[in-house]
């Protein structure tokens, strides 16, 4: 079974700096990628992290979202400063390629 759980979500004011932590099982080592749907959007690819460690971010994102993962924590991390509004969305995690199996996802919500 495959489990992916998202977790560190929550409210935070714009400027601020969250990080978000997905922990998964079932799936090995891959790839891993985080994922994020805004309201009435399209879910859209945030950031992702190979197997050994070599990060990939959003052309868009860059300089604001880091990605790391804790192999001994099978955890992946998705680091984020200088939150904006438009950063509010339902964050996933997924390998990457993704699977059609998602997780609830966490909920970041940027006030001004």
């Amino acid at each position: 079974q495959v489990q992916l759980v998202e977790s560190g979500g929550g409210l935070v004011q714009a400027g601020g700096s969250m990080r978000l932590s997905c922990t998964a099982s079932g799936i090995g080592n891959p790839a891993m990628a985080w994922y994020r749907q805004a309201p009435g959007k399209q879910r859209e690819f945030v950031a992702r992290i190979s197997v050994t460690g070599v990060t990939s971010v959003q052309n868009d994102l860059r300089g604001r979202f880091t990605v790391a993962r804790d192999y001994d924590k099978n955890t992946v991390y998705l680091q984020i400063r200088n939150l904006q509004q438009d950063d509010t969305a339902v964050y996933y995690c997924n390998t990457y390629p993704p699977r059609n199996s998602w997780g609830q996802g966490t909920q970041v919500t940027v006030s001004s």
